[in-house]
């Protein structure tokens, strides 16, 4: 039996009684479960049924390096209603309960990704096998487009690996690696690729496996088999939940509701599963989370200048051995690429190659890697107090202090002792690169790339061209950024790029409301509600404030006065208040809880008494109407090429609400013209730093909308 009308699915019977179903969706690179598949799969099952001969099946993938990455979520823009939704989630759970149903054992021979809808398909398997390759991951990420599992997964997997376990991975899309599925009970066998089929057929060839047990020690036992204890666990997972979320996502909720459905009868977990898939597909939170998906799918197709190929770097240099270098040394290595890392003390070096060994030792301490590995990508990481090694390197990463004449300086040792084709990026966080690159021989080699703190965890990227660097070297830069793991966004040069430039008037206004007497915990809270990771008070602490200052004189020399920063930062460094960075800042380094409490001496300092006057939606709109409009004048300037960058960059650099989509989602979501119209309240009410964009005023006249 073979494959049929293009069909995704391929059935072979060996002589030995063991059928393989191949899974290859045609013209894809990699497998993703399609609305279409249910016919498909049914006829391959009536196959199965009808040839008594077949005594188990093997499932595997046809390509190379993915089980099943997940459900195509286009299908899910095709749905009208909640109702179509439902149907999609209800017929996807008949086809994994028919597999479950079927006489003969089916096992999941299972390498690369098998996430979503594709661990889901794993799951109704009545054995999974997995490779223990670094490329196979297992999870149920759906919480990160605001859904939950639809076919299956919230009943299953509490049931394999226990209630608390199955939470823990739904409510926070957490994947796990060969080894640890194996401890948690998620497969049954972890093998080298070599022989994954082999072993998946052995056991095809066993009976189906009695009803299993999750491991489970006593407290787990006692929380999850009993009543009462279900209450306790449940109750105290909407509180954590809740206490992360502010009510602002939906769907964790619904995944603890629909899991503890479940837990006392599975025909209604299976049905409240499906009714909360349908509804959650048409929320507006899903909408958006559902759009950065895709707009992030795009981004990583695309090159920094349409039809020019990026050259290939094979070599790299970081200068600068502080946080940001070792942190951008990290990233290189982690790419496979061999770095070398020079700084005028031998310590500055020992520094930014202990930040790689940190993090990577404790990965293999929770087993997220063996001990070669690291040393492998140690190994890749050499350092120099001169410019030995340098000779042959593609890209040079400068992160030295936010200085001119120093980054000048090193742009003038790079051109002298590296080829005369090695790209300098420089990873300022304000200096316009033109200024950089003024006394350069070679300024279309010249770029900007400016990473986020800390870099290992911070997704974003932002590649700054200014006028004479060259489009190959955008390309490459672009390329180079992505293998690092980021997604890079090209900006125009100019005083505070994209991220920092937006940010800016945000962070002021947080500090003109604090002036004003509101405590700083109370505008924390305010904007943490409305959907950022952290307060732009606390957000100033752990930046340094140091460097919120240095940045503001170059925004108001380039853009004007409505980047004016007020007067509390000249107050906050003249008493030595830097921040995080030396334990002496708006929030207490020093007590019993510290970073989490304000430091009261900072109103004495500041000449304030604190009284709450505003509400947390005041002063939300103040701060954030701000950063939507100076995302308007960077877009109508031409600093970022589309909406789309704006709004990836927006949530990838700064952490903007990814519920909202962002700035340009946002406004349109609210409206140009209601956008327009507080901006112009608050002009009346504060100053002319709220003056509506031109841009925006012609919008809203027009009816027109971002996207």
């Amino acid at each position: 039996m073979t494959n049929e009308n293009n069909s995704a699915f391929d059935l072979q019977v060996r002589e030995d009684g063991v059928a393989i179903i191949t899974m290859d969706v045609p013209g894809e690179s990699m497998n993703t479960l399609k609305a279409e598949f249910g016919d498909q799969i049914s006829l391959i099952l009536d196959q199965i049924e009808a040839d008594k001969k077949i005594k188990g099946v093997v499932l595997a993938s046809g390509k190379p390096n993915s089980f099943v990455a997940g459900a195509d979520i286009g299908m899910l823009d095709a749905c009208t209603s909640a109702s179509d939704a439902q149907i999609l989630s209800s017929n996807g759970q008949a086809v994994m309960q028919r597999i479950e149903n079927m006489r003969i054992p089916f096992v999941a021979a299972i390498h690369g990704p098998a996430l979503g809808g594709g661990l889901e398909l794993a799951l109704c398997c009545h054995y999974r096998i997995c490779s223990d390759s670094n490329s196979t991951v297992l999870g149920l990420p759906e919480v990160q487009l605001g859904l939950l599992p639809g076919s299956g997964g919230t009943q299953r997997l509490p049931r394999l690996i226990g209630i608390q376990s199955a939470m823990q991975m739904m409510l926070t899309g957490k994947q796990l690696r060969p080894k640890q599925a194996k401890k948690a009970g998620l497969v049954d066998d972890m093998v080298p690729l070599s022989v994954l089929l082999d072993v998946a057929i052995i056991y095809a060839g066993k009976s189906k496996p009695s009803s299993r047990q999750p491991k489970l020690n006593l407290v787990s036992k006692l929380l999850e088999k009993t009543p009462v204890g279900r209450n306790i666990l449940f109750s105290q997972a909407r509180k954590q939940t809740l206490a992360k979320t502010r009510g602002n996502y939906p769907a964790p909720e619904r995944i603890i509701d629909v899991i503890e459905a479940g837990s006392t009868s599975s025909a209604k977990g299976y049905a409240l599963e499906a009714r909360y898939f349908g509804e959650l597909v048409m929320t507006p939170e899903s909408k958006q989370l559902r759009n950065i998906f895709f707009a992030t799918t795009e981004m990583k197709k695309e090159t920094g200048v349409e039809g020019v190929e990026p050259k290939s770097v094979k070599k790299a240099a970081v200068l600068g051995g502080g946080l940001m270098g070792g942190g951008i040394a990290f990233v290189t290595g982690k790419a496979k690429i061999p770095v070398r890392i020079k700084d005028i003390r031998a310590d500055g070096i020992a520094h930014a190659m202990k930040y790689s060994y940190d993090i990577l030792n404790k990965r293999v301490k929770r087993r997220i890697m063996s001990r070669t590995e690291m040393q492998k990508q140690l190994s890749l990481l050499t350092g120099s107090t001169d410019y030995q090694g340098f000779a042959n390197t593609d890209i040079v990463v400068e992160a030295v202090f936010e200085d001119l004449k120093l980054k000048q300086q090193m742009v003038a040792e790079v051109e002298q002792h590296c080829r005369q084709e090695t790209i300098f990026a420089t990873n300022t966080s304000s200096i316009p690169i033109g200024q950089i690159a003024s006394q350069a021989a070679r300024p279309d080699l010249v770029i900007g790339l400016h990473y986020f703190s800390p870099v290992d965890k911070m997704p974003l990227a932002e590649v700054i061209a200014h006028e004479k660097t060259s489009d190959q070297t955008i390309s490459t830069t672009v390329a180079f950024a992505r293998k690092q793991g980021k997604t890079p966004i090209v900006v125009k040069d100019g005083a505070g790029f994209y991220v920092n430039r937006i940010l800016a008037p945000y962070m002021n206004e947080a500090a003109c409301i604090l002036l004003a007497g509101e405590p700083i915990e109370h505008i924390d809270k305010a904007l943490l509600n409305f959907g950022f990771p952290v307060g732009p008070m606390k957000l100033l602490d752990e930046v340094g404030i140091d460097v919120g200052s240095k940045i503001s004189p170059i925004l108001v020399a380039e853009l004007g006065e409505r980047f004016t920063a007020p007067d509390a930062f000249d107050k906050l460094l003249t008493d030595g208040r830097k921040g995080k960075k030396n334990q002496k800042g708006l929030y207490d380094y020093k007590g019993k809880k510290p970073g989490k409490e304000v430091d009261p001496s900072v109103y004495e300092l500041l000449e304030i008494s604190p009284s709450q006057n505003l509400g947390h939606d005041q002063i939300a709109e103040r701060t954030v109407l701000l950063m939507l409009n100076e995302a308007a004048m960077c877009l109508d300037e031409g600093v970022i090429r589309s909406a789309r960058d704006g709004d990836i960059g927006a949530i990838f650099g700064i952490g903007f609400p990814p519920f909202l989509g962002g700035p340009f989602r946002y406004m349109d979501s609210l409206g140009i013209d209601h956008v327009v119209a507080r901006l112009a309240h608050y002009q009346k009410l504060v100053g002319d730093k709220f003056s509506p964009a031109a841009v925006l005023q012609k919008m809203a006249a027009e009816k027109l909308t971002f996207y």
